[in-house]
This record gives structure tokens, C-alpha cells and sequence, in this order.
């Protein structure tokens, strides 16, 4: 098939690979793009364990300090793999997403024996602290979130990728999140291509992934069953 990966640079050109491998042609599109903020304040005293949501965030986190000595509680199976190639080596992944990872956290530290970083980027889905409770809260763990890079949204869609939907040359578009896919649908709102979008799959990590990039007229909305890359691509 001929699909169109929106994930940002580092991440659509591993996936790439994986799809060039399975016979699909590619279209890198990335909508965010991932820029660490060298000077964010990273506080891991009295830390027991650093949360990591994103492949970006261990790198961020990587790029910020050479400390690898904390255990890893990774969302999904690609964020485990990112920090075990930064060189951590102790590193337990959940099921890839949020609460997955909260219940994983639960099962492996007790509150109350110190701190738990989340290495975040400046947009967050979901509310991991939340759901562990924030700091001050009785019985709860203290979580404190270390902002360590930002994703800014993509500005407009590339020539080759206007050129390739305007000559119906996609089959499917793979979406990883929300943000992504709302980005996605604005800049081909702006460019008045939606309705080429009729004739298009979308590939959506997550229900939500879908419902932002619901307005358009897509010909078949595939969701993958768990929020993990190799679910989604178990659809194509």
C-alpha cells in the first residue's frame, strides 16, 4: 500500500523501515515537530523511578544529564525500547497508554517511598499525575512532571504530499495521536483537500486518535484494538 506516516521525524523514520520491509511505500508528513528545551529545570531529588510517555522524552531526558541509574516505567513497548537504547537498564514497559502505565507504577512502588518524574513535553494527553495522585494528596503518589521538550504543530502540509493526495496516490494515512490528527485535518481543510480524503483509509493508534480527524469524509476509519504501534499495524 501507499501510506502517509505523520508521526514526528525520529519516529516515522524507524516506522518507515518497518513498512518498506512489509512492501508498503511511504510518505514521511511529520505534524509535530520535537524540540528539546536545554534549559528546563529537571529536579530528580529523592526520585524512585522516572516516567516516560514518549520515545521524545527519553531522549530528552538523555540529552539533559548523562544519569541512567533510575528505573524506567515506560507507556509501551517503543518508549521501552528508546530508553533501554539511551542505555538504561532498568526499564519495565506497560500496555501502552496512561493507565496501563499508572496501573503498572501501582503494582511495582508503593506511595509515599519518594518521587516519581514524569519527562513530559509542554502538550500532555491524559493525566497520569491525576490518576496517581498529586503531590500533598494523603495516600497518593507524589509525581512531579519535568517539562523537557515541546512539539510544535506543522504549519502546512509538503508539496509531495499535496501532489501525492491530489493524484489519489494514498491508500492509508497512520495517525499516533490526536494532536497529530487534528493538525492533519486543519492544513488539509486550509488547502481544500478533504474531500480526497473519500478515498482514503485512515490507520488511528486510538479512538481518540480517530474522533479528532473525524469531520472528514474518510472512505473506512481503522482503529487499533490496544494503543500500541504493532496493533495498529496488524490492520494493514
Amino acid at each position: 500500500m501507499r501510506l502517509i506516516v505523520t508521526r514526528p521525524v525520529a519516529e516515522s523514520e524507524a516506522l518507515a523501515h518497518q513498512l518498506h520491509d512489509r512492501g508498503h511505500s511511504v510518505l514521511i508528513e511529520p505534524m509535530l515537530r520535537i524540540q528539546n528545551i536545554d534549559d528546563a529545570p529537571l529536579d530528580i531529588t529523592d526520585a524512585v523511578a522516572l516516567l516516560m510517555t514518549s520515545a521524545n522524552g527519553v531522549r530528552a531526558f538523555a540529552a539533559h544529564t548523562p544519569r541512567r541509574d533510575l528505573p524506567v516505567m515506560a507507556v509501551g513497548a517503543a518508549t521501552g525500547a528508546a530508553a533501554r537504547d539511551a542505555g538504561f537498564r532498568d526499564v519495565d514497559t506497560a500496555g501502552g497508554d496512561v493507565i496501563a502505565l499508572a496501573n503498572m507504577v501501582r503494582d511495582r512502588f508503593k506511595p509515599g517511598k519518594g518521587v516519581l518524574v514524569h519527562v513530559a513535553g509542554s502538550a500532555v494527553a491524559g493525566d497520569l499525575a491525576g490518576d496517581l495522585g498529586q503531590e500533598g494528596d494523603r495516600g497518593g503518589y507524589i509525581v512531579r512532571r519535568a517539562v523537557l521538550y515541546e512539539a510544535a504543530a506543522t504549519t502546512q502540509l509538503s508539496e509531495a504530499c499535496r501532489a501525492a493526495l491530489q493524484a489519489r496516490e494514498i491508500d492509508g494515512i497512520l495517525f499516533f495521536s490526536p494532536r497529530s490528527a487534528a493538525t492533519f485535518v486543519k492544513l488539509l481543510l486550509r488547502d481544500n483537500l478533504g474531500e480526497l480524503c473519500r478515498d482514503i483509509d485512515l490507520y488511528g493508534l486510538s479512538q481518540a486518535v480517530a474522533d479528532a480527524a473525524g469531520i472528514l469524509p474518510w472512505r473506512c476509519l481503522k482503529i487499533a484494538a490496544m494503543p500500541r504501534q504493532d496493533d495498529l499495524l496488524a490492520l494493514l
